[in-house]
């Protein structure tokens, strides 16, 4: 039974006035096994940030159906939703979304407060989460007092200490140099070969690469896909490079899958 199932979905947005729609998503179907990493691309407007945004139960689409871990989160309400996004889902967001005035350590606490949970808990879950990610040692320091890269590992650990059963990273590597860029693409790597699941957006085929598959969308919808397999990064970074610049001159056949 796949972790995360998407089911026909569709999102068309109209002006205000009514005269005007827009087709985000036009029929978007996909699974996601627990334990996989998939990366998500496609060009600016086919349709990525609607997909994750209903993904996260941000928005809701016009058709279809996302049942994760089983269930349907398109039929939850507000509040459901809410508690449901934070006891289920972990966010990587590419501006890392801390709070200035809060230290980091109250930044990764933040979603356990919120739900309630003592700080001997929370120090205890902390703790070898911190470790792994090398940032022990700026725990006390505030956002505007680390690096970007330090940013985004503190950004990761708040997403992991709630154990998610979805990881939902958005272009996680766009304000990082290529070197904070490759280490946070080894700790995403680390943590999903550590059991957690992984569903990232992304324009960077570097960063796509490290997945152990890759959607791309085209025109609201999902129009070729690349499995890992045995394949080494470096080949996986050509294939994907291969699909964008055949899927940038329109000559991609629909529904081709490449397995490695």
């Amino acid at each position: 039974m796949a972790l995360l199932s998407v089911n026909n979905l569709k999102k068309v947005y109209t002006s205000r006035l009514g005269g005007t729609q827009v087709k985000a998503l036009s029929s978007v179907s996909f699974t996601v096994e627990k334990g996989e990493f998939v990366a998500i691309m496609g060009e600016s407007g086919s349709g990525k940030t609607t997909l994750l945004n209903i993904l996260a139960g941000l928005d809701k689409p016009t058709g279809g159906e996302v049942f994760l871990n089983m269930r349907n989160i398109v039929t939850l309400g507000e509040k459901e939703m809410s508690a449901f996004r934070r006891d289920n889902l972990g966010f990587v967001f590419q501006d890392f979304n801390l709070l200035d005035t809060f230290s980091a350590q109250d930044n990764i606490f933040l979603p356990l407060v919120l739900a309630g949970k003592k700080y001997g808990e929370m120090k205890n879950r902390l703790d070898p989460i911190a470790q792994k990610l090398g940032i022990t040692d700026i725990l006390q320091k505030y956002p505007y007092e680390i690096s970007g890269g330090q940013k985004q590992r503190t950004a990761i650990a708040r997403a992991i200490i709630t154990q998610p059963q979805l990881i939902l990273a958005d272009e996680p590597t766009g304000a990082l140099d290529s070197r904070s860029s490759d280490q946070i693409m080894n700790i995403f790597s680390e943590i999903n070969q550590d059991g957690q699941t992984v569903l990232m957006v992304t324009h960077s085929t570097r960063a796509a690469s490290c997945a152990s598959r890759v959607l791309f969308i085209k025109d609201g919808e999902v129009f070729h896909q690349i499995y890992r397999g045995g394949q080494s990064q470096d080949e996986m970074y050509q294939k994907i490079s291969d699909t964008l610049t055949v899927l940038a001159t329109g000559n991609a056949e629909r529904g081709v899958t490449a397995n490695g």
